[in-house]
């Protein structure tokens, strides 16, 4: 064990990581397709899915954090040396359920969004976006659960290349359904939505045929799995809410000002998420990791996969920043041609150099506490710097002090330094009560 050096943690880390990081940005590129051609075709529509999603996002990623407890949970069973093959049927199960929960509650909340004070033209395509993908929640959770339970297996390289796939499907039913083909007429917003739809499902039912043919499958009752998962997933699913409700609340506030604020917020973010990939994965791969050490209590191993797995998420982070600060200009111009909304997102991109460096440090963290099963701490350290500082100090700065955006995205600064400290400390102490080191 100890004759292990850096480049054993590091490949061990990537084999489960950079199948991951090619499916993750698979994934945000097929969302990055939305916004590039959204902006092609016009500003409102722009604005329309930003705020639509700011809403969906908001309520959508409870289910998904739920979710997400799957594979750190069966891979502390598989480093006990138990059988998790019969957990299949269980978890599609739980998602299934979840997958219902969230489209009910994305129905409850359309008649709601004429009483939040956006522009009157963009409110019935908010609320036509908002049902479609209300009804794509089945899918989006299948395809959640199926990846997590494979990726407990350490089986990555299918699942991602299938998202990688998706990137080009996605992308051209926007362009068909958006400014129309042939006999299908042009639909805009409903387009966009009818697009992620017919994706979503297509993943999730490709999943689930590559499970049936590759594995031998049997039906299986356990309550106490579902007990576990939500104890595991249900502070990271508030975590994980936490965090994208803070940052899907900008849009929102920012969208009653203007919706070109709301446009220029989902145009930034989809910028930082395209980064942040990298580093969820390896944070994924930390979670898969260091939960089969903590299983097979291999403290050692634990602790090293911990620490290399953080230093390679800030060390691309760092990258990523130096990318953000040297070509502003360009990149934002990848999404628009806007001059108001180059005038509102450039000024964002030095904040949001910074934030990198944090937010790859934060996620790595929290893979770490993921895989020890103390989630509660990513729950409290996320509520702490996002509601308790991030938004209130962003929006004294946005509207009491005039900084807009940047006021925001100073707000956010904050809470990835904040997170990283609180995270630290706590990890320190468990560590220390535990007889880690």
């Amino acid at each position: 064990m100890c004759d292990k050096n850096a480049k054993y943690y590091i490949r061990e880390l990537l084999t489960i990581a950079a199948p991951i990081i090619m499916g993750n940005l698979g994934f945000i590129l097929i969302g990055a397709g939305d916004v590039i051609v959204a902006g092609r075709h016009s500003t409102d529509t722009f604005a329309a899915i930003s705020i639509a999603t700011a809403v969906v996002n908001c309520i959508v990623t409870f289910s998904i954090g739920l979710i997400s407890s799957i594979s750190p949970l069966l891979s502390n069973y598989r480093g006990e040396k138990k059988s998790i093959k019969k957990y299949f049927y269980p978890s599609i199960r739980f998602a299934m359920f979840w997958a219902f929960i969230t489209s009910v509650a994305i129905f409850i909340a359309i008649p709601f969004i004429p009483m939040m004070g956006f522009e009157q033209k963009l409110v019935y395509p908010i609320q036509e976006y908002m049902f479609i993908s209300a009804l794509s929640t089945f899918g989006a959770c299948l395809h959640a659960c199926l990846k997590e339970f494979l990726q407990a297996f350490e089986v990555v390289l299918f699942p991602n290349l299938l998202t990688i796939f998706c990137v080009f499907l996605n992308f051209l039913l926007n362009v068909i359904f958006v400014f129309g083909w042939g006999i299908i007429p042009s639909m805009g917003v409903v387009g966009l939505a009818i697009a992620s739809l017919i994706v979503r499902y297509f993943m999730g039912f490709v999943l689930l045929i590559y499970c049936y043919v590759t594995m031998s499958l049997r039906n299986y009752h356990e309550k106490g799995y579902y007990k576990n998962l939500v104890k595991i997933g249900f502070p990271v699913s508030l975590a994980v809410l936490v965090e994208f409700v803070a940052f899907n609340s900008i849009a929102i506030f920012m969208g009653r000002v203007s919706g070109a604020y709301a446009a220029a917020q989902n145009l930034i973010c989809t910028l930082t998420t395209v980064s942040f990939m990298v580093p969820f994965a390896i944070s994924n791969a930390i979670a898969v990791k260091v939960g089969f050490c903590n299983g097979a209590r291999n403290f050692v191993d634990l602790k090293r996969f911990a620490f290399f797995g953080t230093m390679m998420s800030v060390c691309f982070m760092a990258l990523s920043a130096l990318v953000f600060l040297s070509f502003p200009r360009f990149i934002v111009g990848i999404f628009t041609f806007d001059d108001n909304l180059y005038r509102i997102a450039l000024p964002v991109m030095a904040i949001l150099a910074i934030f990198q460096l944090f937010d790859g440090l934060q996620i790595s963290l929290a893979g770490v506490c993921k895989g020890i099963k103390q989630t509660g701490i990513v729950l409290l350290a996320n509520f702490v710097a996002y509601w308790c500082v991030s938004i209130p100090l962003g929006y004294n700065l946005a509207f009491k002090l005039g900084f807009m955006l940047q006021g925001f995205w100073c707000g956010l600064v904050s809470a990835a330094i904040i997170l990283c400290l609180i995270m630290i400390f706590m990890l320190k102490r468990y560590f220390k009560a535990n007889h880690l080191g």
